[in-house]
């Protein structure tokens, strides 16, 4: 049997018509060939939402939306369809949310702990999440702030960054270059010194550890005799001064009045001291003597006399 070509032009043409219809019931959310729940929320603004978007559970798709409308008080009632695979709790709460900064929205199911399911056809908690644009408008204007101080910054820094100060900058890095290079001539004789010294510096640290060896040994010698001095310290402590200050004054005593004694003439101390005949009397006492003393020089024979056989007498 021979099919005409017109039959076939027909054929294509209801499948293609067919699949047509399909694919835009599928785009609208409308599944097919599995059955689905349908669930409802009602949104007070649903800007950037519409059908076939998903619903999705912690990033997961379980469903799309299938219809939108608007009833008579401005609010929007929304209607998912739901795999039947999927259990829905019926305290769930179905959020809107900014799926990116363009304001694209989706549906997120925030399971609820409820043990009794949603059955089909019932409504649900809704909510409204605000947008990554609204959340990101404090961040926005912070930044054009920033943005706003670090343009006045680059044109500071411009304005400063004139030929004159570029020609110091390098003057200044050239100064410092030089600088750097003196210290790293003078660090190398330093080292070359030191190097040359070391013998020196070798026997400057023995004559230190020999001094502190010293040290130690009269630190001890010290400590023995401030030991020492303590037990004098203490023998003097325990003597008896106030015996020996007392005898002191006494003999102090003893002497001052010994000396009002010779003062007022009392005594052979004070009568040759204060009386001037007793003076005199000793002068002429010791002149006689001395003149005794010379005549019995020059004339010892009148003094003694004495022979072994009797001789003359003068």
């Amino acid at each position: 049997m021979k099919i005409s070509n017109e039959t076939k032009i027909g054929a294509l043409t209801a499948i293609a018509i067919t699949i047509l219809i399909l694919g835009y019931s599928f785009l609208r959310g409308n599944d097919i060939f599995s059955g689905s729940n349908k669930f409802y929320a009602v949104y007070k603004s649903v800007d950037g939402l519409s059908i076939s978007k998903p619903v999705l559970v912690n990033g997961f798709q379980i469903g799309r939306i299938s219809k939108m409308n608007l009833r008579a008080d401005g609010h929007t009632v929304v209607e998912f369809k739901i795999e039947k695979q999927y259990n829905v709790p019926s305290n769930t709460l179905a959020k809107l949310v900014s799926t990116d900064l363009l304001g694209s929205k989706a549906i997120v199911f925030e399971y609820g702990n409820s043990n009794t399911y949603a059955e089909d056809n019932d409504t649900l908690r809704a909510d409204i999440q605000g947008s990554l644009a609204e959340s990101l408008q404090p961040i926005q204007n912070k930044a054009e702030n920033l943005i706003g101080k670090l343009d006045s910054a680059l044109a500071s820094i411009n304005k400063i960054l004139n030929p004159a100060f570029e020609k110091n900058v390098d003057r200044s890095f050239m100064s410092i270059a030089n600088s750097l290079q003196t210290l790293e001539g003078t660090t190398k004789k330093i080292d070359a010194l030191v190097g040359g010294q070391s013998d020196h510096i070798n026997g400057i640290l023995a004559n230190a550890d020999a001094v502190s060896s010293n040290l130690k040994t009269s630190t001890e010698h010290l400590t023995g005799i401030s030991a020492n001095f303590e037990k004098v310290s203490n023998d003097v402590a325990n003597a008896n001064i106030k015996q020996t200050l007392d005898n002191t004054n006494k003999a102090m005593a003893d002497l001052q009045d010994a000396i009002n004694k010779i003062n007022s003439g009392k005594g052979s101390i004070g009568l040759l001291i204060n009386d001037d005949k007793m003076y005199n009397n000793l002068k002429d006492a010791s002149a006689s003597l001395n003149n005794l003393l010379i005549d019995l020089k020059a004339h010892p024979k009148r003094y003694v006399s004495f022979s072994v056989f009797g001789g003359k007498k003068d």
